[in-house]
């Protein structure tokens, strides 16, 4: 798709106002973001959240997900009353996003985007409820909007209190494939996306993060 020669370019984003009035702590302390910074080749624009919500994130990701040339903004933002969505920006401010899990403290870990099945279009992957529901959910991002594609239960990426978020999205030749860990977190697992289902298989033990980077570099796991 052309890109509009007058179109602004998001060329970074970053979390700011740090904001305590959330408490569910997660990530290991109490401090949450109530606002999203978007910067573009033309200037900085802040969008502050209202009382009642939060971004309850590690970092605002930049990918290009309706493939103009030009990256979106995918975060994760929180609902006090009814839990994570995930949900996607650009220069003008929200523009789509999932549902609200449901109910407050219930969150989710995000693992990436990429076209996972090669169709043309852009996937985003998270797990729901890593340390409950531990469920993997694809959604395609589709004509500006956030489509369900395929659910699969037994994967996580985190464990309640660390700073970060294990795993992420690799393609060692064979197409993209989705790296978490088993429920248990014994093992490392990889996930495909055909034909509209998730496949995993097992591709080793899972040590501690060196497991993950061992995996999203295509070595060969214990």
């Amino acid at each position: 798709m052309a890109t509009s020669a007058c179109a602004e370019t998001i060329v970074s984003a970053d979390y700011a106002a740090p904001t305590d009035r959330y408490a569910h702590g997660i990530l290991g302390d109490a401090i949450e973001w109530g606002a999203l910074e978007i910067t573009t080749d033309t200037g900085t624009r802040t969008f502050a959240l209202p009382q009642e919500r939060v971004f309850e994130d590690v970092a605002p990701r930049l990918v290009d997900l309706d493939q103009d040339g030009t990256p979106e903004v995918v975060v994760v933002e929180t609902l006090n009353t009814a839990g994570a969505q995930l949900a996607i920006y650009d220069e003008t401010g929200k523009i789509a996003a999932t549902p609200h899990i449901g109910r407050t403290n219930r969150w989710l870990s995000p693992i990436g985007a990429a076209d996972l099945d090669g169709d043309g279009l852009v996937e985003v992957a998270y797990i729901d409820r890593p340390h409950l529901a531990k469920t993997l959910r694809v959604w395609r991002f589709e004509a500006g909007n956030l489509v369900p594609v395929a659910d699969l239960p037994g994967l996580t990426n985190h464990r309640i209190g660390e700073a970060d978020i294990g795993g992420g999205i690799r393609d060692c030749g064979q197409g993209p494939e989705m790296i978490t860990a088993s429920a248990d977190w014994s093992r490392v697992m990889a996930t495909s996306l055909a034909d509209g289902a998730l496949t995993t298989r097992d591709i080793g033990r899972h040590i501690d993060r060196s497991s993950f980077a061992v995996a999203l570099a295509c070595q060969p796991l214990p």
